[in-house]
């Protein structure tokens, strides 16, 4: 018996969501009830520029791609219109999706796995008050290199202090 079309394209997109669901360190579920065209198209633009996977899927897909995954944790969050973003920063992808949140007043973040761990819209918000990546590393970076820059000032302190003896020295043998 021949599969119908819709079998086939349900199938395909619960293949498309595990893969996203295995290529991702983050996944955020977000009620998108109420969002215009407009906010919508803007959300998505960014999330598009932090190379976050954002789309809307049917709770059954998700359900099922997520438990293919391994994991059921997601299960009572999948209730009502949901919108996932994968994301393979999940800071930047919480500040995105807090900032909208706050600035749309119209939607909600359900619920993010992060590294297989279930994380509440609270955590979230929390997740969104770290730092990017990108100052993370700067700020580590920063903690490295600031021994090396103060052993550098000590050095060419007592560097300046030798030139300046030898100077006084010579001064004294030539007077």
């Amino acid at each position: 018996m021949e599969k119908k079309p819709q079998v086939i394209a349900k199938e395909q997109k619960v293949a498309e969501l595990q893969e996203l669901f295995a290529n991702s360190q983050a996944v955020f579920l977000t009620d998108y009830r109420g969002i215009s065209v407009a906010e919508d198209v803007k959300l998505r633009a960014k999330m598009r520029e932090a190379g976050i996977n954002y789309l809307v899927a049917k709770n059954t897909l998700i359900k099922i791609a997520c438990n293919n995954y391994g994991s059921n944790e997601l299960d009572s969050y999948l209730n009502g219109p949901t919108a996932i973003a994968f994301a393979e920063d999940p800071v930047a992808a919480a500040k995105i999706l807090s900032d909208f949140v706050k600035e749309s007043k119209k939607t909600q973040i359900k619920a993010a796995m992060l590294s297989g761990k279930l994380i509440d819209a609270q955590g979230v918000e929390d997740l969104a008050k770290l730092p990017s990546r990108e100052v993370l590393l700067a700020q580590v970076a920063g903690a490295f290199a600031a021994p090396m820059s103060s052993f550098a000032g000590v050095t060419a302190g007592i560097l300046r202090q030798l030139v300046t003896v030898v100077d006084k020295v010579r001064e004294q043998k030539s007077a």
